[in-house]
């Protein structure tokens, strides 16, 4: 993202050569924005600069002496006076060495570096790395090394095109259960700016291939090993991070170098297990259709049930209202023959008007035997006597 500009109140430097027309100061003052990294780029070409500069003038020094010789030399076969002349290439000879000597032991050290003094003293090395800024070490009797403590990326990738290694530079493991997987990891690192000398005496520029490349690729075959290969992919891999995380650390924390993260990117099976897997997420998936099949012909033949045992029980209901209405019915038949028997009791004559009640209305005729009385008097059916 580019740096921002402040509209109509200043601009942003892009360059050394625009940086150099304002003093820094100035520019703060006057709210001009200054781009961070130009900044300090141009702080370090400043500085190294000076050490450039500092040698280029004892370059100069030297050619200024070649040319007071030269110039001797003229004068001496002209028969001139030469002591002027011996005296200006003496100082100006002693001006060069000068200038050689402080441009050859001028060091500067950028911020995202550290210096390692290599030196004839006993020992060969400074304890302690140079910091970030203008040094001064003893020229042709020590030299600096520098070393990056910037953050750096090692990739181990099945890609050919992604690792540090080309071609498939993956981690082959083998799980606690004989499968084989590749893994596709990153390590975070930056070299200790404390451990700085200690890097330098143990592997010197060597740590990459002989401590971060080693471990990582050792740790996770060990770290794999321990997992089976179900919870490689599934629930454990978490932990298997966390494990190879913590296990690194503490190795590379041992080689002075101090690891900012691990990533673990991709994890790669066998074909053979890949096509395992797959048939068995289908059986799976066949497996779940018939339980669902399974399930759903039971909520059917638990529905129905439910409306049998409903209907059965509601026969059941029916027919004990039934019985239970045909006994009060009973009940109430037999409360009225007992009060007709206490009034036939009282007054004979009941029975009579009951046996009347339950003729028909209309009826005419009425056959009875011959020798039963008459309960009631029957009509005349000759007509009226005149």
């Amino acid at each position: 993202m580019p740096w921002p500009r402040r509209a109509k109140e200043g601009y942003a430097f892009r360059s050394c050569e625009s940086l150099s027309r304002v003093s820094r100061s100035a520019a703060m003052r006057e709210s001009k924005l200054l781009d961070p990294i130009t900044l300090a780029r141009c702080s370090k070409e400043e500085n190294v600069n000076i050490v450039g500069i500092v040698s280029f003038l004892g370059i100069l020094a030297w050619v200024g002496v070649f040319a007071l010789i030269t110039l001797a030399v003229i004068r001496s076969t002209r028969g001139k006076p030469m002591r002027s002349a011996w005296l200006g290439i003496l100082v100006l000879a002693a001006i060069a060495i000068v200038l050689n000597v402080l441009g050859a032991g001028l060091v500067f050290i950028p911020p995202n570096e550290r210096g390692v003094v290599v030196s004839i003293a006993a020992g060969g090395v400074r304890p302690e790395a140079l910091q970030p800024g203008l040094h001064w070490v003893v020229p042709f009797a020590e030299t600096v090394i520098p070393y990056s403590i910037s953050r750096e990326t090692y990739t181990m990738s099945i890609a050919p095109s992604e690792g540090a290694v080309a071609g498939d530079d993956s981690v082959e493991a083998r799980t606690s259960d004989g499968q084989i997987v590749k893994v596709d990891a990153s390590v975070i690192f930056a070299v200790d700016p404390n451990k700085v000398v200690n890097v330098h005496i143990e592997w010197q520029n060597r740590y990459l291939d002989g401590v971060v490349r080693p471990l990582s690729r050792g740790i996770i075959r060990d770290a794999v090993a321990q997992y089976q290969i179900e919870e490689v992919y599934g629930t454990q891999r978490l932990a298997l991070t966390n494990s190879i995380h913590d296990e690194l650390a503490r190795r590379m924390e041992e080689n002075g170098i101090i690891l900012v993260d691990f990533v673990l990117r991709n994890i790669a099976f066998s074909e053979e297990y890949a096509a395992s897997v797959e048939q068995k997420q289908i059986a799976e998936q066949l497996a779940q259709q018939a339980a669902f099949v399974v399930e759903q012909r039971r909520q059917e033949a638990e529905q129905a049930r439910q409306v049998a045992q409903g209907q059965a029980d509601a026969v059941v209901i029916k027919a004990q209202g039934d019985a239970e209405a045909r006994l009060i019915q009973a009940q109430a038949e037999a409360q009225a023959i007992e009060l007709l028997a206490a009034a036939l009791a009282q007054n004979p004559d009941v029975l009579t008007l009951e046996y009347i009640q339950k003729l028909a209305p209309n009826i005419q005729v009425m056959l009875v035997p011959n020798d039963n009385p008459f309960l009631l008097p029957l009509p005349s059916t000759g007509g009226t006597t005149p």
